[in-house]
């Protein structure tokens, strides 16, 4: 049965506005939300949308809800799960850039952070536990992800890591299918994955496209607009690439940011939930005010919503061929190895002492024993946070 607008809009506009932790705390909170309370996915539907993210550019979390939109209302479920993902973050955002820009400092955020990072630690572990059950049901897919886990760890390209993984599962499943032939939908994907992969170094774009030094490029609305779409449309990874991409536009090439305005916008799309891509608008609100930060954050997320929209077919014909469905295993594995090394680096940050180690023990228990809306959580580990920052604990 399709899901009411409403409910889809409350949802995806709950998440962004509570939703700590980067992509892999995203995603977990998804999973909890559509697999384990609602029911609107199964875990190899979750599973297989997720693995679709991943292999387009783009912010991986968003483009999860995008498709999980498509999923549950086709077109318009699309556009509002995607825009609720997005609209809170962009507003907290927002906030953030004017105080900044009329203040000159941000908003002490350490405390905020101690609280809830460890809880997301056991969002994500939950998450893991529950994904793997489905991503790792045989034996090979259990080692693709162990080698994908180890190669994750050591910076291999993740693109190049989830093809890899396809075609070795493909590969090892091919002598017990029942009918060996390719199906049209896998070689399109691996078409798409090949020609996405190649794009940057086509276009010349990317952090090694950018001269060391350039010409200061006038600043308006539309080339402001256009240097983000193509961001949006051809970068991979994590917040720590994006940095990449921006140096090397906005502040190399064009000249409209200095590296601290650059490294505080980063800041403040990494610590404040929802997506961190809406470091956009941040950048966009210190050039341009509010009409600067619009057209940056449609910018580099228009291309989001445009390459799911052509991918969602594709990912439904990739069930229907056995061979094209061994490949989407070995995704599903790969994805699943580049969560479990991303939530490695999260606990790093995370758990710094024996209050933070508590807190992720105790909400572990939570989760598992009492099954609490991880939304508490969050917002209990803020408020937790904030107070002992006030008390001059956290710092």
């Amino acid at each position: 049965m399709p899901t009411a607008l409403a409910e889809l809009a409350w949802l995806f506009l709950r998440l962004g506005t509570t939703a700590f932790g980067g992509p892999a705390a995203h995603i977990a909170l998804m999973e909890e939300e559509v697999v384990r309370r609602r029911g609107w996915l199964t875990q190899q539907q979750f599973l297989d949308l997720l693995s679709a993210a991943n292999l387009i550019p783009g912010p991986n979390s968003t483009e999860l809800a995008i498709h999980i939109g498509y999923e549950r209302r086709g077109w318009a479920g699309l556009l509002v799960a995607g825009t609720c993902f997005i609209l809170p973050a962009m507003f907290i955002v927002m906030v953030f850039a004017w105080a900044y820009v009329r203040f000159g400092t941000l908003p002490a955020l350490a405390g905020v952070l101690y609280g809830v990072k460890p809880m997301i630690v056991a969002v994500v572990a939950q998450a893991l536990w529950s994904l793997g059950k489905s991503a790792l049901k045989t034996w090979h897919l259990r080692l693709v992800a162990g080698v994908a886990l180890v190669l994750g760890l050591l910076g291999v390209n993740e693109l190049l890591l989830l093809l890899a993984a396809g075609l070795l599962t493909g590969g090892l499943s091919w002598p017990t299918l029942p009918r060996k032939t390719v199906s049209p939908a896998l070689l399109k994907l691996v078409g798409a994955v090949a020609a996405l992969a190649l794009l940057p170094l086509l276009l010349g774009l990317g952090p090694g496209g950018a001269p060391a030094a350039g010409i200061a490029k006038p600043l308006g609305l539309l080339p402001l607009g256009l240097a983000f779409v193509k961001i949006g449309s051809v970068l991979y990874g994590s917040g720590y690439v994006l940095l990449a991409f921006l140096d090397a536009d906005l502040v190399q090439r064009f000249h409209w940011l200095t590296q601290g305005q650059l490294l505080d916008a980063v800041v403040v799309g990494q610590v404040t939930p929802g997506p961190v891509f809406t470091t956009a608008t941040f950048v966009g609100y210190v050039l341009l005010g509010w009409r600067g930060a619009l057209v940056a954050t449609v910018g580099i997320f228009l291309p989001a919503f445009v390459f799911v929209g052509l991918s969602t077919r594709l990912v439904a014909q990739l069930r229907q061929s056995p061979l094209a469905g061994a490949f989407l295993d070995g995704l599903n594995a790969a994805s699943w190895a580049l969560m479990a090394a991303v939530s490695f680096a999260l606990a790093r940050t995370a758990l710094l002492d024996v209050p933070t180690v508590l807190l992720a023990a105790g909400s572990t228990f939570l989760l598992l024993r009492y099954r609490l809306n991880s939304a508490w959580l969050v917002l209990g580990g803020a408020a937790l946070g904030y107070s002992l920052q006030a008390i001059g604990w956290a710092t």
